[in-house]
């Protein structure tokens, strides 16, 4: 009885003792935790302190040219700044260096945005000109410059440039973009078809289809979710364009690591091409003896479809046919991916890590992609230096792949078509070539 007693003492000593090893193991992964933690976020916030001040003295420091003569803007009181160096003194290329677009767009923007942003004078004080709001949204959408950096230039508060930024894109989001970036016409999906035929020499298709990862700081909430194959934090954007290179369908907000698959199947994209909606000829046209209706090209990310075509996974057992099909697909894809190009160029906070809040990153990104089309649509010269900041690019962009097993097998019967289509028209080339040298 008296070992009994000894030997629960002893079970009841050990069970206590490694509890509190336990406990303490976990208090001390926790402070080491939090610890990390901390450090980061001292390091984020000397880093902002240092990209702050930089930014302040470029904004001190720039000079804009003309050839009349030398202007400071430094010498110019900032709440003057807007009235009288921007709108009297700025040349066509200061406007695209700023503001990304011309002049002429910038007031043609400005009237389309009036009923949603016009304010009242009140007695307290008069109201923001409509310009100089857009002006300060726009100047924040090109740079990605920090609030107090535009604050200093435009000669207004901290909180009215986050209030500028977040009521302009949600003004482009709501007004423009039924204008602007809009599922296309029955007519549009034929001069699509028409264009991708002749230029990219892919007939019956009417758009590429591609993702971007937009780098943003760690979010409030639920930061896992936002770590993309890469390791950086992101939100994801899905974006169908024409041939030549305007958006016509955006889908924004995920994040970073969810797969572009999944994506395209909870968009209206995926309902409209399951559904024939990119076909709007009732039979559809025929195409290598076979009735075919209009399609689209995808990556390696999404799953084949009848209506959605990707490349052969790349091995040396490809057949003539199927390298044909990869060389015509992957030229004709370049259209979106030049697209997401200039759209980073252009709108440099895309290319920066965006510290928006959450619930603001998604109406910015939709605002830049009706901005990237009205620019094209309006002919807004692009400078090609702008593409040297997407070049120097700290973060790669993720690739994703779905197996095989998630592929659609009659869209293999569609992409065997192409094969057969595209190795004729290979074939007829090399018969003209070798008749031709002879």
């Amino acid at each position: 009885m008296e070992s009994d007693e000894k030997l629960r003492s002893l079970m009841f000593t050990l069970t206590y003792m490694l509890m509190k090893r336990r406990r303490d193991l976990n208090n001390a992964d926790i402070q080491r935790r939090n610890e990390v933690q901390r450090r980061i976020r001292h390091r984020q916030y000397f880093l902002q302190r240092q990209r702050r001040m930089l930014m302040m003295l470029i904004a001190q420091s720039t000079r804009s040219v003309s050839v009349a003569r030398t202007r400071a803007w430094t010498n110019t009181e900032s709440t003057d700044w807007w009235e009288r160096v921007v709108m009297t003194e700025f040349q066509p290329s200061d406007w695209l260096e700023r503001f990304r677009m011309s002049r002429e767009t910038f007031f043609l923007l400005c009237g389309k945005l009036k009923p949603r942003l016009a304010r009242q004078d009140t007695c307290l004080r008069p109201a923001l000109p409509l310009e100089k709001r857009v002006a300060v949204a726009l100047w924040r959408l090109a740079s990605n410059v920090e609030y107090r950096t535009i604050s200093t230039l435009f000669g207004v508060g901290r909180s009215t440039v986050c209030k500028c930024v977040r009521e302009v894109c949600h003004a482009i989001a709501v007004m423009l973009r039924p204008l602007y970036l809009r599922t296309p016409s029955e007519q549009e999906l034929e001069d699509a078809a028409r264009l991708f035929g002749t230029r990219w020499g892919f007939p019956h298709c009417v758009g590429a289809l591609g993702s971007l990862h937009v780098p943003i700081i760690a979010p409030t909430s639920n930061a896992d979710n936002y770590w993309n194959s890469r390791g950086w934090l992101s939100v994801i954007t899905q974006g169908a364009v024409n041939g030549l290179g305007q958006f016509w369908d955006v889908c924004t907000g995920f994040p970073g690591s969810t797969e572009h698959s999944a994506i395209l199947q909870n968009s209206t994209l995926w309902a409209t091409g399951c559904e024939g909606g990119l076909s709007p000829h009732n039979p559809p046209q025929s195409f290598m003896g076979r009735p075919l209706g209009y399609l689209m090209l995808g990556d390696a990310g999404y799953p084949l479809q009848p209506w959605l075509l990707k490349g052969y996974p790349e091995s040396e057992g490809l057949s003539p046919g199927q390298r044909a099909f990869n060389h015509r697909l992957e030229r004709a894809r370049s259209v979106v991916d030049d697209a997401f190009l200039r759209l980073r160029a252009r709108w440099q906070c895309l290319l920066k890590r965006n510290d928006c809040h959450m619930d603001v990153v998604p109406t910015m990104i939709l605002a830049c992609c009706v901005l990237h089309n009205v620019c094209e649509v309006h002919g807004d010269t692009f400078v090609e230096e702008w593409v040297e900041a997407v070049k120097q690019e700290e973060n790669p962009q993720p690739a994703d792949e779905v197996p095989a097993s998630a592929d659609d097998p009659s869209g293999e019967v569609v992409r065997v078509l192409y094969c057969e289509y595209f190795l004729q028209q290979e074939t007829q080339r090399n018969q003209q070539e070798q008749q031709n040298r002879e």
